[in-house]
């Protein structure tokens, strides 16, 4: 595919821009906040706190995942779809039911954690003493379901501004209310902490998503049925992925706290976050855009290569020089966002930097699995995904202490890489553009020479040639963006918008 596009493309590759800078800018505005809330708490907390805080964390995303049943994800193809067809009934049908069955969802999820805070709190932490935290995480699975339906809604009628001020105003409640909760109660705050920003973010997504005016058109059992049958069918597949993913965050932390204490588990949870940071908002902007667009065309193999190959090359670009560029200043950046006491996960923070530099290659391709709704596909990728990352995660661990976490992130990427490519071109027989096969040559041999400049050479040497290769990719993307989309383009689409 020629970098110089037609109309068409240009049009494209403007909005996947668009909406890469509005979520991008939302989630720079997030990492001020961030920056601040992950700092004071590393301050007050120390290591300890902070793995304790992740581990908290994992077991109200596992939970999450498996109460919520994958609702928001379907319920988000399930309203793209419907757009796509201009029906709106359909759309009004799907939207009453999604908001209802995230309400039934979110009571029995809630429920059941609470029932089951003993055994959890056992298996997790070795005993029970966290057992009445463990319940009260109940309230934020419930608040955290309660906003999906409105979430997914919102996301599948792409509604980008409204997203955008969701994740700025619950991003800034949620860092006024933690660091008063932590600096009150201490380790004994983070779980108030936890259940205060689901209920924040599930009041912002009510206030923006109460714009949406869909009607309440009169609906038999029978089409309820139908209605709920189809999401919670979809669904069913995003619940086993939710739960693998988070199931394998949730196990790795598990690992790393057994090998080597509470501590580890900190620095894992610090250079985890950090890690996240840069590359979430290119990966947010696909999941929250790029996937209702694809869903769109996901009929047509052509059109629907054709949007994966531009929003990898968009992305590649943006990621890439921040990514080596994190990867050069690890130290600098592990001060920054927590303190000196968390140097110790400054190597691992660079092993997790070259494993996003593949995820944000990779996850274009796993987009037309869901797309072309290959359930089958999509389950046993993401089991075969969990057991490489778990399995690399305790063979290296156990043999490099809590560094092998970073480097099994790396390797589960490298094997996801090729695998997802495999199963991206039998759905659709896609095939990587000569753009991105050139960006591919060129960012990740430059991040993999930084990074072993970074073990081999002298400190100030190795700085300066990672310094140097951040800022020539720079240099390089910033003019590959604007012969994409040019100035005068991006302006007319802006305007456009607004208008």
């Amino acid at each position: 595919m020629d970098s110089r596009a037609s109309s068409g493309g240009e049009q494209t590759y403007t909005q996947i821009l668009k909406s890469t800078t509005l979520i991008g800018g939302s989630s720079l505005i997030n990492v001020a906040f961030a920056i601040t809330r992950n700092k004071t708490i590393a301050l007050l907390l120390g290591p300890a706190g902070v793995g304790l805080m992740g581990l908290y964390s994992s077991i109200a995303d596992v939970a999450y995942a498996v109460a919520g049943f994958g609702i928001q994800a379907s319920g988000v193809r399930q309203i793209a779809a419907a757009v796509g067809t201009g029906d709106t009934e359909r759309i009004a049908r799907t939207a009453n039911v999604l908001r209802r069955t995230s309400v039934i969802l979110g009571v029995v999820g809630a429920l059941f954690l609470a029932a089951l805070a003993f055994p959890v709190a056992d298996f997790t932490f070795g005993e029970n003493g966290h057992a009445a935290g463990v319940a009260l995480l109940s309230a934020a699975i419930l608040f955290r379901l309660l906003a999906d339906g409105q979430i997914a809604l919102i996301q599948g009628m792409r509604d980008i501004a409204s997203l955008v001020r969701i994740n700025v105003v619950g991003a800034f409640f949620g860092t006024v209310i933690t660091i008063p909760l932590i600096y009150l109660f201490g380790t004994s705050g983070i779980v108030a902490s936890l259940v205060a920003v689901a209920a924040v973010t599930l009041a912002t997504c009510w206030w923006y998503g109460r714009r949406i005016r869909v009607s309440t058109p009169p609906m038999s059992t029978q089409q309820v049925r139908q209605e709920t049958a189809s999401l919670l069918k979809l669904g069913l597949v995003f619940m086993a992925s939710g739960f693998l993913t988070l199931g394998a965050a949730y196990a790795i932390r598990i690992i790393v706290f057994r090998a080597e204490g509470i501590t580890a588990a900190g620095f894992y949870q610090a250079a985890w976050t950090v890690g996240g940071f840069y590359a979430s908002f290119i990966l947010q902007s696909m999941g929250t855009d790029f996937y209702p667009r694809l869903t769109a065309v996901a009929g047509n193999n052509a059109e629907c290569n054709r949007l994966v190959n531009e929003q990898a090359q968009i992305s590649i670009l943006i990621a890439g020089p921040g990514l080596i560029a994190t990867l050069t200043a690890a130290p600098l950046v592990m001060r920054l966002f927590y303190s000196p006491e968390f140097y110790a996960a400054v190597d691992l923070l660079r092993w997790i930097c070259l494993g996003m530099m593949l995820r944000v290659i990779a996850w274009p391709m796993g987009f037309v699995v869901l797309a072309k709704g290959a359930k089958s596909a999509f389950f046993w990728t993401e089991v075969a995904a969990t057991l490489v990352h778990v399995g690399l995660a305790w063979l290296f661990v156990g043999k490099f202490g809590s560094l092998g976490a970073g480097a099994a992130f790396f390797g589960l990427y490298v094997w996801h890489s090729i695998w997802i490519y495999a199963i991206a071109r039998r759905l659709s027989d896609f095939r990587w553009s000569t753009a991105n096969r050139k960006l591919g040559l060129i960012f990740l041999p430059t991040s993999g020479a930084v990074f072993a400049a970074l073990l081999v050479l002298p400190f100030w040497q190795a700085t300066a040639l990672g310094l140097l290769a951040a800022m020539l990719s720079g240099v390089y993307s910033l003019r590959m963006l604007m012969t994409l989309v040019p100035l005068t383009a991006t302006l007319r689409t802006w305007r456009s918008k607004s208008a």
